[in-house]
């Protein structure tokens, strides 16, 4: 499995030489940094762990000031793993870039999701209000029976007012429509959770891991990042 860190820069649209529109997102990712390379033998699994976006020196502890110089590079603000098979071979210090992936290929794209704040039942989990007449009694937009009258709790699970939005969600077997290395620009067809300038972490699609498709022939293979921002 391979992957990539950016953040997600908008939503646009490009066009087939058949004429199809597709909506696309657009995801700018800098070339990622390998920290650090883990293998059975001494961690009990394979995998890297990727650096992406410098922070400042000061914002970093001494551990992670030592990995880095390893790597012989800044420190990341951004850091994840990434599972990987024994025959794929990367080394510490490596960048990882948008060229890994290719025009055709099917990923899974995980997100923070946009946070809504404090939200009743209605919005949160799309419950109907009670009737504004004839014994719907003066709380309209109430979350309605709490459960039985025995046990004498709320059950666990059960749908009520609270937090909504700003949760991990992962969309898969998304399509990569385009890739360009020139600009560390990809982009993905349909819509990633979170909000613009939000992280992203593009990875194989785990149900069709390997899967390519034919890639599609732009009417216009050039896209410009800042024009969706």
């Amino acid at each position: 499995m391979k992957g990539i860190l950016g953040r997600k820069i908008g939503m646009t649209q490009v066009f087939s030489t058949e004429g199809k529109l597709i909506p696309v997102t657009v995801v700018e990712a800098t070339p990622n940094v390998v920290l650090q390379k883990k293998t059975v033998d001494t961690d009990g699994y394979n995998a890297v762990q990727v650096g992406f976006e410098d922070k400042r020196e000061k914002l970093a502890n001494k551990p992670e000031m030592g990995v880095v110089a390893k790597a012989n590079t800044a420190p990341k603000r951004f850091i994840r793993e990434f599972r990987y098979d024994e025959m794929m071979s990367y080394e510490v210090g490596q960048e990882i870039s948008v060229d890994t992936f290719t025009a055709g290929e099917v990923v899974d794209v995980t997100g923070t999701s946009k946070g809504k704040g404090y939200a009743g039942t209605i919005k949160r989990y799309n419950y109907h209000r009670t009737p504004m007449s004839h014994g719907g009694g003066p709380n309209h937009r109430h979350a309605g029976s709490m459960g039985p009258i025995a046990p004498n709790r709320i059950a666990p699970g059960k749908k009520l007012p609270g937090h909504m939005g700003h949760a991990t969600r992962t969309v898969q077997n998304l399509e990569v429509i385009a890739v360009y290395p020139e600009k560390n620009v990809i982009l993905i067809s349909g819509s990633v959770p979170g909000p613009k300038k939000g992280l992203v972490i593009v990875k194989s699609a785990i149900k069709a891991n390997g899967k390519v498709n034919e890639a599609v022939s732009l009417v216009n293979n050039t896209v410009e990042a800042e024009d969706a921002k």
